[in-house]
């Protein structure tokens, strides 16, 4: 399987999200303004959604076109169902 191509730019977004929920936990600790919280988790939220698009498009550009090219109907049909899943959960 070759290099997914969003893997440095989804590593370098992950690390940003570490940072930004031990800075909630900070606010937490420290009783910080629970707006300043919630805003906070708003944008841990729109983060992990960025993430989410990444990981989807190297799953359609990887595995699914390769379960398209291997014309094995089965494999298709699995890579399909899996992708309405992830599609289906990510709306949520």
């Amino acid at each position: 399987m070759q290099e997914k191509q969003n893997k440095a730019a989804i590593q370098k977004r992950l690390a940003r999200l570490e940072g930004q929920i031990r800075g909630i936990s900070r606010m937490v600790e420290e009783d910080r303004y629970c707006v300043d919280m919630l805003a906070q988790t708003a944008a841990v939220r729109s983060a992990l959604k960025a993430v989410e698009r990444l990981l989807i498009e190297d799953h359609t550009n990887h595995c699914l076109e390769a379960a398209i090219l291997s014309g094995d109907p089965d494999e298709q049909r699995t890579k399909f169902r899996e992708m309405v899943a992830l599609l289906e959960k990510a709306r949520d």
